[in-house]
């Protein structure tokens, strides 16, 4: 069956919880052992002491290890990128800090793609560094060849352990291709594995695939599309079995697993993604129909606008992503103040940070989500203060243009006046 429709059930048995049909929070701390045996041979799998039987489950011991809402969330959540674990955290960052921290270490070289969210920029930039991991970033648009010389170019190709890009990147809908950081990542690969991470949060678990093009680990804020109603933060990591493994050993000691409400909450949230996320793709190219055309549009940046001409970007468009996503950024005419007008007119668009969720959203990430961001950087990236980024809701497409129309008109009344 299709994941949509194994959203219900997958992993759940109602005949385990009184014949409920949808799973119970399980709100516990502990689990109670039937025996003294049982309690060990539940500790020897979880803490790596030993294999599991073939046909053993994972016992339940403790929630800061597993619950039963976290396993059947997890389960499910693996059908959608056919990954063969998943490890959920309670928050987008506790998944992409816990993942560099478990591989990467003093001394390591990291490559990231630029630009990136603006936690992660903060905690790569300004976090990693006080560990001894180094870091050097690579821009969209640079060949293949150009990072590999980029790489050795910085005396440290020996030590590149780990590359972590974002595709499409947040707010500029950049693309990245996955298979050429791979291959990039396998140039280097001489004595050991350097694993590929992408941050897939723009696209959600439906509009793109990782994994099938030579990832090793895939990352979401499960906060954004997966959870979709701006009621709860979650993160989420898939990968193999073995890699994991390796995440979720460190999640245990890190103590930021998801807590059986996240995880519920969540579950809730996947019998609709798919439904959700249809729609708001179509609403995406509606609305971007409306602003390609408006006079107090300089530029709008939307995987659905890339052309032949584009090149590069067309071509990963067409081979990674499965729709347009969506995910809309565009630059007003005009500066700071053009970009507050049209934000302070909106009305049935909130003001407000996040995305992916059933209402739309606006912000100025020049200011807000990017703020941390070098400000030289932010202006090579063109993330510049004329820069709007929108996340488009479920609302009917003609209210959602309708409310960026009038504001919009805000600015053009406001130049009128000025003339």
């Amino acid at each position: 069956m299709k994941p949509e429709s194994l959203m219900m059930s997958y992993g759940y048995k109602p005949e385990l919880s009184e014949g409920a049909i949808k799973s119970p929070i399980f709100q516990t701390s502990t689990f109670v052992f039937k025996s003294a045996e049982e309690g060990k041979a539940f500790f020897e799998v979880a803490y790596g002491h030993r294999q599991q039987d073939e046909g053993e489950e994972l016992g339940l011991i403790y929630s800061r290890i597993n619950n039963p809402d976290l396993e059947i969330l997890e389960n499910r959540l693996t059908l959608w990128d056919e990954a063969e674990e998943c490890a959920v955290f309670e928050s987008g960052m506790a998944a992409i800090t816990t993942v560099l921290l478990e591989f990467l270490k003093p001394g390591d070289l990291l490559l990231i793609s630029s630009p990136l969210y603006g936690g992660s920029d903060h905690f790569i930039k300004k976090i990693l560094p006080k560990f001894g991991i180094n870091v050097i970033e690579f821009r969209v648009g640079q060949t293949k060849n150009e990072i590999i010389n980029l790489i050795e170019n910085s005396g440290l190709a020996d030590r590149l352990a780990m590359i972590y890009i974002e595709t499409p990147a947040n707010p500029t809908n950049d693309l990245i291709d996955i298979s050429c950081s791979k291959e990039i990542a396998k140039h280097f690969s001489t004595d050991k594995e350097i694993y590929l991470a992408v941050d897939n949060t723009y696209m959600g678990p439906l509009w793109q695939h990782p994994l099938k093009h030579g990832a090793d680990l895939v990352l979401y804020s499960a906060t954004k599309y997966i959870g979709g109603h701006s009621d709860v933060i979650a993160g989420a990591c898939l990968g193999s079995k073995d890699l994991i493994k390796r995440v979720k050993g460190l999640r245990t000691f890190l103590g930021n697993m998801a807590s059986p409400n996240t995880g519920w909450l969540l579950m809730r949230s996947l019998e609709t993604l798919k439904a959700r996320m249809d729609i708001q793709a179509f609403n995406a190219n509606k609305v971007v129909e409306f602003l390609n055309n408006h006079p107090s549009v300089e530029k709008v940046y939307f995987l659905g606008n890339l052309k032949e001409k584009d090149g590069e970007q067309f071509n990963i468009k067409n081979k990674q992503c499965l729709t347009n996503g969506g995910m809309i950024s565009f630059d007003v005419k005009g500066t700071e103040k053009e970009a507050f007008q049209f934000l302070n007119a909106l009305k049935l668009i909130k003001l407000a940070v996040s995305l992916g969720s059933t209402e739309s959203l606006a912000e100025h990430p020049a200011t807000m989500t990017h703020v941390d961001v070098d400000k030289q950087l932010r202006q090579e990236l063109s993330i510049s203060e004329k820069m709007i980024r929108l996340s488009i809701g479920v609302e009917n497409y003609e209210d959602i243009i309708y409310d960026i129309k009038q504001a919009l008109e805000k600015i053009k009344k406001t130049e009128n006046a000025v003339l």
